[in-house]
């Protein structure tokens, strides 16, 4: 299972979630040592067949009041002169908010990491939240440590937290329209549930036409090994519906190295090794694979406020290009707060830096689903 790559990427969400300056301070090994599980791995008890027919299982879901709802939280002046988005339901799956070592899956009562989540959907939710309906499944991730080794505890950690995204992946479809768009989105071990669900449940069904949009951010996909066994091809265009975009944020001088070699080593989904193939990259600022734009193209970043409860939106504050390798660059490292990576890699503001643009993405690309059923 690839997940080195991810060794460098993960460590941002415990920087941004906790924050830690581990990988600042520590080596590779002590790394590990400090988050990566000792216990025996657990199997997780199978919940109830009907478990996420309960509002309780779900950070966001129709029926729950808005204040109460952290992907509908606005940042002031969010919405304004902001055109209305065809009704479509955003199916949103949270990045690791886990960070204990004491077990290899997160207790659904655990309340640091559930607080976590609801940070992160606050910011990297949010985008989306003109939808009609959101569902954003609580669920037992895999801890943080079991993205830094290869210890077959690790791949079982994955294999318990998609089942609950699974579940809750059923529930979603059978509650929604039938003839509503249905947008998928997640971050980092988010992206991963999603594509999962990409692979194993849409392809080759009757949902593959109503998947107006997928947004598969922070984790790697490459398109040589990765794309072609998806359901969707890779953006192309700004108003395209029915693809994937994906990205990986790096501010300049970018020392990319730790994550560029693991995940050269990785394995993709048709099982070679991905090598220096590629990663998809989608532009958030011209809404295609590939390019640049200038900084005066970003309609607004979501800059946090110091305990990451609020934010303002800054027009212009960073430009966007693709390079060869499939990494986003930003120019200039912007001041968005202490969680960044060493090498300036700005994983866990993947969204929040695009945060306006990609309101207009997603509005756009579901229009043109809305239209072609027409």
């Amino acid at each position: 299972m690839a997940r080195k790559f991810l060794y460098a990427i993960a460590g941002l969400i415990v920087l941004a979630a906790a924050g830690l300056f581990a990988l600042r301070l520590w080596g590779d090994d002590l790394t590990r040592l400090a988050l990566v599980p000792s216990a025996a791995f657990e199997e997780q008890a199978a919940l109830d067949r009907n478990a996420y027919a309960d509002p309780a299982m779900w950070f966001s879901r129709p029926g729950i009041p808005r204040g109460r709802d952290p992907s509908r939280w606005l940042p002031a002046g969010g919405v304004a002169n902001e055109a209305d988005a065809p009704p479509f339901a955003l199916f949103f799956v949270h990045p690791t908010s886990f960070l204990d070592r004491s077990r290899w899956n997160a207790p659904l009562d655990d309340a640091e990491s559930q607080t976590r989540a609801r940070t992160f959907l606050r910011g990297l939710a949010s985008p989306f939240n003109q939808a009609d309906e959101i569902w954003a499944p609580r669920y037992r991730q895999a801890t943080f440590g079991a993205f830094l080794t290869d210890a077959p505890e690790a791949a079982r950690a994955l294999d318990a937290a998609w089942r609950d995204i699974d579940m809750a992946f059923a529930t979603f479809v059978q509650n929604v329209p039938a003839e509503r768009a249905i947008v998928l989105a997640g971050h980092s071990q988010g992206a991963l549930h999603v594509l999962r669900l990409l692979r194993e449940r849409i392809a080759g069904t009757p949902l593959e036409g109503r998947i107006a949009m997928v947004y598969a951010v922070g984790w790697p996909i490459s398109v040589e090994h990765d794309l072609p066994a998806l359901p969707f091809p890779a953006c192309r265009t700004p108003e395209q519906a029915g693809c994937i975009a994906g990205w990986s944020s790096f501010a300049e001088p970018a020392d990319p190295g730790q994550l560029l070699d693991s995940y050269a080593n990785s394995v993709g989904y048709d099982g070679q090794v991905r090598g220096d193939s590629p990663i998809l990259c989608l532009n958030p600022l011209t809404g295609t694979s590939g390019g640049a734009a200038s900084a005066s193209a970003n309609l607004g970043t979501l800059v946090p406020d110091e305990n990451l409860a609020a934010g303002r939106l800054v027009p212009g504050a960073v430009p966007a290009r693709c390079d060869a390798r499939g990494l986003l660059l930003i120019g200039d490292p912007p001041e968005l707060g202490p969680y960044v990576l060493p090498g300036n890699n700005y994983h866990v503001y993947d969204i929040p830096l695009f945060w306006r643009n990609l309101r207009a993405d997603v509005a756009r690309r579901v229009e043109t689903w809305t239209n072609r059923q027409r």
